[in-house]
């Protein structure tokens, strides 16, 4: 039912939520969604400088979020498709793409009129 649907959107975001904090620390993300599930809603947003050659390369690898200038990566929880595995994997894809500097590539930076 749709309160099941909302309560797993919200716990798909707190465990991204916590895998950023635990896995992501170094990489400068800052969180401008609230922690608290019930003021958040289904979706999680990050803060970068590099937010959109990071959700560029993100979107090569299959994770597929948007970005908002100047800086905000938003990433959608939607209880009826989104698996906790997909959270795992997500913010593994996130972690990889910082710790090998895959965003910063000139195809990555270049503007596009649609995020």
């Amino acid at each position: 039912d749709l309160q099941a649907l909302r309560a797993k959107g919200s716990a798909l975001g707190d465990c991204f939520i916590r895998l950023v904090d635990q896995e992501l620390g170094e990489f400068g993300f800052g969180l401008a969604s609230p922690r608290e599930a019930a003021r958040r809603g289904s979706q999680v947003s990050l803060t970068h400088p590099e937010g959109y050659a990071i959700m560029q390369a993100l979107i090569a690898r299959g994770v597929i979020g948007d970005f908002r200038a100047p800086d905000v990566l938003r990433f959608g929880f939607a209880g009826l498709y989104v698996r906790y595995a997909d959270v795992w994997d997500a913010v593994a894809a996130l972690r990889d793409v910082m710790a090998t500097r895959a965003w910063d590539q000139p195809a990555f930076r270049e503007r596009k009129a649609v995020t």
